[in-house]
């Protein structure tokens, strides 16, 4: 059995962090005979594992919560799918590491990379930093086979082409911000920047075929992933749930 300020010590999370998962329902300690402490034993540590297993695959504290309390949940495939997340992360993780060596070697050296090479290098490390961020919540959205065929077309895409695309993720988000001034999602400047966006995506989706529902639920995805949101909260305030209701309104219209 552990006190709240011996498993944080034993975690590395702070007695705060653990008293904040007691509030939320996410991990409940048993209480003490005089009820004016709290403990944990081996099913809480291993429920926390679970948690922080999840935590650290980026879920929020509430879909981890909702997991866990699942009926039928089975620990063993759970741990199983996160042992595989590891090691897909390590392999990524291995190829930056090659790819920043090689850069080092050719400064060291006193070579110069070619622009191929700095191209190759520029197209991997998009691809393994969106599989890092967004990875997951894809494959689960749209598939295993759409995701590597997304990243097929990536890596095969001429320098011309990966210009086009930089070009035209420029186009989009300037068209959202000016839409987003108007305050109007079903506008002309909305539907310009849900127009441009789809044009964008194209250049990554199968067949460069782009759907209504495909679209539509990539939108919805920009407001309910935080990660999704705080990216258009960078291109302008409020954008995501702005761009969520201009995607449907384009689609309704």
């Amino acid at each position: 059995m552990y006190t709240v300020k011996e498993l944080a010590r034993l975690t590395g999370l702070t007695p705060r962090t653990l008293r904040y998962y007691d509030s939320i329902g996410l991990l409940c300690p048993r209480r003490g005979r005089d009820n004016d402490y709290r403990l944990y034993g081996g099913e809480e540590v291993d429920r926390l594992q679970q948690i922080l297993l999840y935590r650290d695959m980026g879920l929020p504290l509430e879909e981890i919560k909702n997991l866990l309390d699942a009926p039928g949940f089975d620990r063993e495939a759970a741990l199983r799918e996160h042992l595989t997340r590891l090691r897909e992360r390590r392999r990524e993780v291995d190829a930056l590491i090659r790819a920043v060596q090689n850069t080092l070697h050719t400064i060291e050296g006193g070579t110069t990379m070619t622009e191929k090479e700095k191209f190759e290098g520029m197209k991997r490390q998009a691809m393994e930093e969106n599989e890092a961020a967004y990875g997951r919540e894809l494959r689960e959205k749209y598939g295993d086979a759409a995701v590597e065929e997304h990243k097929t077309r990536l890596s095969g895409m001429s320098e011309q082409e990966w210009e086009e695309t930089q070009a035209d993720e420029e186009a989009y988000k300037a068209a959202l911000r000016r839409a987003v001034e108007t305050g109007d999602p079903a506008g002309e400047d909305a539907r310009e920047a849900v127009r441009l966006h789809a044009a964008w995506l194209a250049h990554y989706w199968p067949e460069r075929k782009v759907t209504p529902k495909a679209h539509t639920g990539m939108a919805v995805m920009y407001t309910q992933d935080e990660r999704f949101t705080a990216y258009y909260e960078e291109v302008a305030p409020g954008c995501a749930a702005f761009f969520e209701k201009a995607v449907k309104a384009y689609y309704q219209q």
